[in-house]
């Protein structure tokens, strides 16, 4: 009768430990899908800005390690803070990017990274964007 016991106490700490192991991947995959969610609308938001700007996509552009200045002045720096603010370790290497091809293909990429052991996640967008 203790085997018995014993056994079914087991069985049910194992059952406890998958729970919590499924919890915790909840967990982390809703945290992932929110960092998307904000990456994409940050993307869309820049995006926006240059069709109401459409004639002077050309200062737009963001090289890498793009930095927020202290007293944003134009849209794409204020852009550029927002990301930096939004998104986990959004600076440096991750910092947003925005290159334009030619003068009217546009590529936003954002990167982040939620913790330093996790891979860098990115979300690109490529548009085009011509002036009427």
């Amino acid at each position: 009768m203790l085997l018995e016991v014993l056994i079914g106490m087991l069985l049910f700490l194992i059952g406890i430990m998958g729970i919590m192991g499924l919890q915790a991947m909840a967990m982390r995959n809703t945290t992932d899908a929110k960092y998307r969610t904000e990456a994409s609308y940050l993307a869309n938001q820049i995006i926006g800005q240059m069709w109401a700007d459409a004639s002077s996509v050309g200062t737009y552009a963001i090289a890498a390690n793009a930095t927020c200045p202290g007293t944003p002045t134009t849209n794409k720096d204020r852009w550029v803070c927002t990301v930096k603010n939004t998104l986990p370790n959004a600076t440096g290497a991750n910092a947003p990017t925005i290159t334009i091809t030619g003068t009217t293909t546009v590529t936003v990429i954002i990167r982040w990274q939620i913790n330093a052991d996790d891979p860098v996640h990115n979300h690109t967008v490529i548009t085009d964007i011509s002036p009427t």
